[in-house]
């Protein structure tokens, strides 16, 4: 994504698009890193060349993965997905040295079976763990590949469950119990921070002039999503959509209580030392993999007359537990789906449409009960929700988590966290000054948007939520 900022505006345009394929190998699913880096290095030619040349580079991605360098700085093998099931039952090893209550307290993770803290422990004894000297989670693997220079981005070191999110630095408590080497990591940067420039062999690759400095941002990529978000004010929740629904509040600090460690919340770390405080939702997962299992079957299949279709549809007809981790592997999505609503005395979809209403109705009522509950645990209320990423552009679903929620919604921007990226370089390099409010500001005054009032039976809702929490029983 090239993004330009000046004169009062901030604008954003694709230049370079490639596919992220995780492939099996030998029944472990891994990245194709190299092919990505590959993606990486195009993107940056095609943005040179429709700028003319570039003034920094910021990198951001999904969290919790890592790549092993040995002693040389040379990649230990394709870093493994986080939906594969090595972790299997590492929560529990875990937990046989840290209750899952001492481990809240400690980093306000919420518990999810594949955090970095249980793939380490997953991978102990492993020839490649033994070898390694540095662990470099992903966006820092492609910033050290491009720059030669290694760190560890705060907002996305917070995903790994080693950071204590009152000091914003590694937890010595939770690495001493688990013997877990905190010297594998970086030293930790923080948004705003440089991370070096292009190497020589970089810029020649990119056909790119130097120096092109590279600037730490929000490297997990919710967290410059939520830098992203052009909220005014503090009385908002907001929903990053995308594979997951990231649901939740901004707070100025965690919040590590049992009853927010039940309510399965995370506390992680923000751009301009604030706290993301929310729940991970299994998210559009369920839908991309429900046209996945169609196309593959009868062709491809275009989600607009999909969404079309499932906006006729029957409501609320039967819902799924968006969070339930039967959803997390890939495959089969639409019989598990079925099988869901079949265990629990619900119709089951009889099509594609009433499968997507399904999806889409279950994504509302998990929206719902996050926002609901942030409040709750948080002691702050909100009056607004915002919508940002590619369920920004899904109008049905924005429509539907506003009826749930009770609440409007304000949908976009889609590409909420390229943006969050571009303005923290700008602001790094002098172009834009301000804080977080100052930067949505110009986002707000930049950027069309769409408000989504609340409409029809609210207490519809409120039942199809009992009927979850019920397994499914009216």
């Amino acid at each position: 994504m090239l993004g330009s900022v000046g004169d009062g505006t901030v604008a954003l345009r694709e230049a370079h698009r490639f596919p992220n394929r995780p492939v099996r190998v030998n029944g472990t699913l891994h990245w194709d890193i190299l092919a990505l880096h590959r993606g990486v290095l195009d993107g940056l030619r095609e943005a040179g060349r429709a700028a003319g040349g570039l003034a920094g580079v910021g990198i951001d991605s999904w969290a919790v993965d890592y790549g092993l360098l040995d002693a040389s700085g040379a990649l230990l093998g394709n870093p493994v997905h986080y939906r594969d099931e090595r972790t299997r039952g590492a929560d529990l090893r875990v937990a046989e040295v840290l209750s899952p209550a001492e481990l809240y307290e400690a980093t306000g993770l919420q518990h999810l079976p594949f955090n970095t803290v249980y793939q380490l422990v997953a991978a102990r004894g492993s020839a490649q763990l033994a070898a390694a000297r540095r662990l470099l989670l992903i966006p820092d693997l492609i910033a050290y590949w491009l720059t030669g220079e290694e760190g560890t981005e705060l907002t996305n070191a917070s995903t790994t469950q080693l950071i204590d999110p009152r000091t914003r630095d590694w937890s010595p408590v939770v690495a001493g119990r688990l013997g877990i080497d905190l010297g594998l990591f970086p030293p930790l940067r923080h948004p705003g921070d440089p991370a070096g420039a292009l190497l020589p062999e970089v810029l020649a690759e990119a056909g790119l002039a130097g120096p092109v400095p590279v600037t730490a941002v929000g490297s997990h990529d919710t967290a410059s999503a939520v830098a992203g978000i052009p909220a005014a004010g503090e009385r908002f929740a907001y929903i990053a959509t995308g594979t997951w629904s990231l649901a939740g509040m901004e707070l100025d600090a965690p919040v590590l209580g049992e009853e927010s460690r039940r309510a399965n919340f995370t506390n992680e770390l923000g751009v301009d030392g604030t706290v993301r405080y929310l729940r991970n939702i299994m998210g559009l997962w369920l839908l991309q993999e429900c046209v996945r299992e169609w196309s593959a079957a009868d062709g491809p299949r275009d989600l607009t007359p999909l969404l079309a279709d499932a906006a006729r549809a029957e409501p609320l007809r039967s819902v799924v537990d968006a969070g339930d981790p039967a959803f997390i592997a890939p495959g089969g999505m639409p019989e598990r789906i079925a099988r869901a609503c079949r265990a629990t005395g619900q119709p089951v979809p009889r099509d594609p449409a009433e499968t997507v209403r399904c999806v889409l109705d279950s994504l509302a009522l998990a929206h719902r009960a996050a926002v609901v509950a942030a409040q709750r645990l948080s002691g702050r209320e909100v009056d607004t929700v915002h919508i940002v990423g590619g369920g920004a552009r899904n109008e049905l679903l924005c429509q539907l988590t506003a009826d749930a929620c009770g609440l409007p919604v304000v949908a976009g921007p889609a590409e909420a966290a390229a943006l969050g990226n571009v303005l923290v370089q700008a602001r790094a390099a002098g172009a834009v000054h301000g804080g977080l409010a100052e930067l949505r500001a110009l986002l707000r005054a930049c950027l069309p948007l769409r408000r989504h009032e609340p409409a029809g039976d609210h207490t519809a809702w409120e039942r199809a939520a009992a009927r979850i929490d019920r397994g499914g029983k009216d």
